[in-house]
């Protein structure tokens, strides 16, 4: 705001609630005063005693005409000698996301400003490293549009073929065990050891997705840019390993058969492959990184990806084209879960809302939101296909129908773990009787879905327990995998 450019028109008394000032310019309005036109602009009476004391002392003054700029004119007639320059500092590159540390660590809306008044030799020298930085951020902005291309393949650890000629993908006969059932006809009971561990990731691990209705194989992805499929029985060993992907892959999904799955990734894509040859058929990107993945169950040529632009978007495998986008939320789409025997989609967002939609349609059916509502990082649906579980950020699970009203249970909550700061995974066992999840101390939970008491509990990981899921078939098996680079196999 600029200084007036001289003495007061109105009475000195600072119980005046206006200050009247000449322009600094002659203005072209006509002269209202022997001396030139004065302005009259409104004041609260203590920024009028303020003001008016300032100008008196020193002949600075804020110019009411430019609002709350706070841009100052120095009066040099009456001898004023506080100025101040506001103009807007530059602030600091927001970073490349996905990178944690480093010169080029994402700092996003937090990123500092630079003090442009500072004169001191170090500064000077910051300011000409800045300038090699602005040339060298030009290329990471580009980066950001375009995201590194890398090419698609993979590599196959085991014999394509049995002596029989069957690949991996064929389910195992000669287990005792018939893994051809419909998941959840034995009865589920808490593992008490762990049976093996996976080692082959170099980071963290984000998914872990088991074969359907089989169980036999088992699909991971981490902050390593890889994707791995394991071998449940057997020899339990590494089985393949699909490399596409130049960032952490955040999600996967399996289609209905396990013949293909999608992959989703902080490079802003998602991928299709092929499970058996390992090689990618299509890639899908709208330039923002995708959240979530997942197969329409009753049409397995079209998935839809919840994205971190507050879109959902409906994609067509076939034409490659978006079939819908869905855009109600406000913030980061976390989850996506198809319920109501599959006609319907419910969706979690950092909005802290529950959206329910119907297929093809942006604008969604039901809106859940509650002023004591948390996000929700993860979500799933029971196997009755009554009833979702989602993990809150509270520090506890809470339940929805997941049909008619899809209300939430008020009654039907489970706490006892810790999971504030994570996107800790929640889970069913088959027979839908418990409730997993992890924590951010690494252990895992259980609890009795129709008592909500917690039955169980033991140390899985070291550090932070993300994935968990139980066997589809078995009656006492589970995966878990956390932010250490193990995967874990517990009966």
């Amino acid at each position: 705001m600029a200084l007036l450019n001289a003495a007061p028109q109105a009475d000195e008394s600072p119980e005046e609630a206006q200050l009247v000032h000449k322009p600094a310019q002659r203005s072209t309005l006509a002269d209202n005063t022997p001396t030139g036109h004065a302005q009259k602009e409104a004041f609260d009476a203590s920024t009028f005693r303020q003001q008016h004391q300032d100008f008196k002392s020193t002949g600075v003054a804020l110019d009411p005409s430019i609002a709350t700029q706070g841009q100052l004119v120095h009066n040099q007639n009456v001898g004023g000698d506080n100025t101040q320059n506001n103009r807007p500092l530059k602030r600091h590159k927001k970073g490349e996301v996905g990178v944690l540390e480093g010169k080029k660590a994402y700092k996003g809306p937090w990123a500092a400003y630079d003090d442009e008044e500072s004169t001191s030799e170090e500064e000077e020298e910051d300011d000409s490293v800045n300038d090699v930085e602005d040339n060298t951020n030009v290329v990471i902005a580009d980066a950001e549009t375009e995201p590194e291309t890398v090419k698609e393949s993979s590599i196959l650890h085991v014999k394509g073929k049995d002596y029989l000629g069957r690949s991996f993908m064929h389910i195992p006969q000669d287990l005792g065990i018939k893994l051809t059932r419909d998941p959840g006809e034995s009865e589920w009971h808490v593992p008490t050891r762990k049976a093996h561990t996976y080692t082959g990731h170099t980071g963290g691990v984000n998914a872990l997705r088991l074969f359907p209705k089989a169980g036999h194989l088992l699909l991971s992805c981490g902050n390593d840019s890889k994707i791995k499929l394991w071998d449940v029985y057997h020899k339990r060993e590494l089985i393949r390993t699909y490399s596409g992907h130049s960032r952490a892959v955040k999600d996967i999904s399996f289609n209905n058969d396990g013949t293909r799955f999608l992959s989703a990734s902080y490079d802003k894509s998602v991928k299709l492959w092929d499970t058996e040859s390992g090689e990618c058929l299509a890639q899908f990107s709208t330039g923002k990184i995708p959240n979530a993945v997942k197969f329409n169950p009753n049409n397995n040529n079209e998935f839809l990806a919840a994205m971190a632009d507050r879109k959902i978007i409906h994609w067509d495998i076939t034409t490659k084209e978006t079939i819908q986008t869905y855009d109600h939320h406000l913030g980061p789409v976390n989850t996506i879960t198809f319920v109501d025997e599959n006609r319907r989609f419910m969706t979690t967002s950092d909005d802290k809302t529950v959206r329910v939609w119907d297929l093809q349609i942006n604008v969604p059916i039901k809106y859940i939101a509650d002023p004591a509502q948390h996000s929700m990082p993860s979500v799933q649906i029971h196997p009755s296909g009554n009833h979702v579980a989602a993990q809150s950020m509270d520090n506890q699970i809470v339940v929805f129908a997941a049909k008619d009203r899809f209300r939430q249970n008020r009654k039907k909550t489970f706490t006892g773990a810790s999971s504030a700061g994570y996107a800790i995974e929640v889970n069913f066992s088959a027979d839908g009787k418990y409730l997993m999840s992890g924590d951010t101390g690494g252990n895992a939970y259980f609890w009795d879905w129709k008592t909500c008491k917690l039955k169980s509990s033991f140390k899985a990981h070291d550090s932070a327990l993300r994935c968990i899921a139980a066997h589809p078939q078995e009656s006492s098996k589970l995966v878990t995998a956390g932010r250490g680079s193990e995967i874990k196999l517990w009966e």
